[in-house]
């Protein structure tokens, strides 16, 4: 045991003084932040200003039209030629929108004409306000007023509650639920591939370097790789824990200012408003808006509160630990058993496809948790640590956890016995061409 602690010390010490472990650690928060944020904020800002004639020869939509902040309508005299010229001959327009004499009866065959293709919000909101007006001249005429039809509209905001085996009951939310489900999957698939390759490689470099015939002459190979596969584990938990600190800190920034943003905005309630502005109904639904503003963000914060963040930490370190040791044990084998990172490709496939399809198969189980395709894929070892992460933010039972905890340990300690008898030959096996056949060979050996 001695000895592995050296080796683990060794790999530990090494890798955590690169600088490229620092820089990673320090901008893996942000990047990961950044991947989150930017596309939202560039969909937010990479809309561009339209500016459409309309022709219209029904005579209903006439100046009906209305603008948005970077939808335009123009209404010019002439006919459909002439507002295609016009359109050809100036930059001030973007297209043409044709609407024929009979859309009431034949709704279809409304065009959109355009030399700059228009976006696919513009279309959705020419769509959505034809069939709004249209909606409304059809009621109007069967007689039936719209005040009422928009009064009848209700909005329904589901509460949901889990009650557990005791009785006991508490309030949930699905979608946070999927989404911390999710994350905490992406997260324990990328530590895998991150470190387990860390560790194939390793192995790869020494056995190359010819350095491997020095190790192995005081210690023996199964202590090496163990102390190899666990140190980089150790480098991984390091890094880990201090993203955690830094996200921390990042998203503690963000909910300040969030508040504080809407804490300046909505300074007023509905009765306030109404005292200060009279019956002045935009004040009232301003700060009627404002308030549900603020009570959706304090059902957010809630709904966080609500979430078991010491199990879901706790299980995500157990996962990634149970996950990176089963898989890092195939990656060592592997590198054992190869002269360079190339010939590591015919291996590769067999060892990666059971994590890739419990990814894929995340995406399936976070519509239906409590399937029985759910549990048996939070059972079996190799698709456990990102499926059971993706099911526990929805609530697991204590007796389903601890067999899938149970289980990934036998896993472990099968798959490692396994990987160990490949490395001990592969790992002085030097110029020859690797097979399956030769590695069952290899598994075989006394």
């Amino acid at each position: 045991m001695n000895k592995i602690g050296l080796i683990i010390q060794r790999e530990y010490l090494t890798r955590v003084r690169k600088k490229s472990f620092i820089v990673m650690t320090i901008l893996g928060p942000i990047l990961m932040a950044a991947l989150m944020i930017v596309p939202v904020w560039m969909a937010m800002n990479d809309e561009d200003e339209s500016n459409i004639l309309v022709i219209d020869d029904s005579f209903l939509f006439n100046h009906r039209m209305t603008d948005t902040e970077n939808i335009h309508f123009f209404f010019p005299e002439n006919g459909l030629d002439s507002a295609k010229s016009q359109m050809v001959a100036s930059d001030d327009f973007d297209a043409v929108l044709y609407i024929h004499k009979n859309i009431m009866s034949t709704p279809s065959g409304v065009q959109l004409i355009y030399d700059k293709q228009p976006g696919i919000n513009v279309i959705r909101y020419i769509e959505n306000t034809i069939e709004n007006d249209i909606e409304k001249f059809k009621l109007a005429k069967s007689g039936i007023d719209q005040a009422t039809i928009e009064a009848a509209k209700t909005n329904i905001r589901l509460v949901t509650t889990k009650l557990d085996e005791v009785g006991e009951e508490s309030k949930s939310n699905t979608e946070l639920s999927m989404i911390v489900g999710m994350f905490s999957g992406v997260l324990i698939y990328m530590f895998i591939f991150l470190y387990g390759v860390q560790v194939m490689r390793g192995v790869i470099e020494e056995k190359t370097s010819r350095i491997i015939e020095v190790i192995i002459s005081s210690v023996k190979p199964f202590e090496l790789m163990m102390g190899k596969i666990i140190g980089i584990a150790l480098v991984g938990l390091t890094q880990f824990l201090l993203w955690i600190v830094l996200s921390t800190a990042f998203v503690s920034g963000g909910k300040a200012l969030v508040q504080d943003q809407f804490s300046n905005d909505t300074p007023t309630s509905i009765e306030q408003a109404m005292s200060s502005a009279g019956d002045v109904a935009p004040e009232v639904e301003e700060a009627a808006s404002a308030e549900l503003n603020q009570a959706a963000i304090d059902d957010v914060f809630a709904s966080i509160r609500q979430i078991n963040f010491p199990l879901i930490l706790g299980s995500f370190l157990f996962y990634f630990l149970g996950g990176y040791l089963i898989y890092s044990a195939l990656f060592a084998a592997v590198g054992s058993a190869v002269d360079n990172e190339a010939d590591s490709q015919q291996f590769m496939l067999p060892i990666t496809a059971p994590i890739i399809f419990s990814f894929v198969m995340a995406q399936v189980v976070i519509n239906n948790p409590e399937s029985p395709m759910s549990f048996w894929l939070s059972m079996i070892p190799f698709t456990s640590p990102i499926i059971m992460m993706v099911r526990i933010p929805f609530g697991v039972p204590a007796w389903e956890l601890a067999l899938s905890m149970f289980l990934l340990v036998v896993g472990f300690l099968a798959t490692t016995w396994l990987a160990g008898r490949i490395y001990r030959t592969g790992i002085l096996m030097y110029g020859k061409k690797i097979s399956y056949k030769e590695l069952w060979k290899w598994l075989r050996y006394h």
